[in-house]
């Protein structure tokens, strides 16, 4: 709960940044996902998830950005006696290198009583309407070990207009020897609407588990608050990450 704080704490302290630094981009944003999961013979558990989430960039020195982001997110469903509020947060360093951006990230993430933390490395290649990230991390709650691999592909068809799909698989293994593999599928558009700061945006998520049998459908849909610039030029700030 401690290292949640501290680094939803700095994160939200970043988010004060753009009156001080002139680069500086991100976003605020409200969101609503309803997600529909089977467990085995369990069908039909329902989950509705309500977030605020704020993500800033801020270059410090040359080349180097630092990227702090923070949600909280309240839940509440089947799986739930009564809804449950969490806390996560992130921050990266990273570098730009000719139309490469490449650095390494910590996120901590509050998780039944717990604390996820998560130490990882990320990558990003920019291309003249769209930008193709990766991620590789390890991450450890309750004596488990969850090592995960994600890419993300972001076409900008106009200023205002961006399209996204993006593919993520995780080894989760605990103290015990307990194996589990999960797939993860998404796509997703955000659309900024014309000499606004503001950005409706609607994704859809698909994970799946044979070890866990498991599978799970999630929709998603909200409105951001953007400063820095359009939609490219937020996440090519390094507010675009994905953490």
């Amino acid at each position: 709960m401690k290292t949640v704080f501290f680094a939803s704490a700095a994160a939200a302290a970043l988010i004060a940044a753009p009156a001080f630094a002139q680069d500086t981009a991100g976003s605020v944003g409200v969101s609503y996902q309803y997600s529909d999961t089977d467990i085995g013979a369990v069908k039909g558990i329902e989950q509705d998830t309500f977030a605020i989430d704020g993500v800033v960039a801020t270059p410090i020195f040359g080349d180097w950005t630092v990227t702090g982001a923070a949600a909280t997110t309240y839940s509440d469903g089947d799986a739930f006696a009564k809804g449950e509020t969490t806390l996560s947060g992130s921050a990266a360093l990273t570098k730009v290198i000719g139309t490469y951006r490449v650095g390494g990230f910590y996120a901590a993430e509050e998780f039944q009583g717990s604390t996820l933390n998560t130490f990882g490395a990320v990558a990003q290649k920019y291309f003249d309407k769209a930008t193709v990230t990766g991620t590789a991390s390890y991450g450890s709650v309750y004596d488990a070990d969850i090592w995960s691999v994600k890419a993300d592909v972001a076409y900008y068809a106009t200023d205002a207009l961006r399209l996204n799909a993006g593919v993520g698989y995780s080894n989760n293994e605990d103290a015990i020897g307990y194996d589990a593999d999960i797939v993860e599928l998404n796509v997703g558009a955000e659309y900024q609407f014309a000499a606004s700061p503001y950005s409706v945006f609607a994704g859809y998520t698909y994970a799946d588990s044979d070890d866990l049998a498991v599978e799970a459908n999630a929709i998603k849909v909200g409105v951001r608050y953007n400063f820095g610039g359009n939609l490219q030029a937020r996440d090519r700030a390094g507010a675009g990450l994905g953490l």
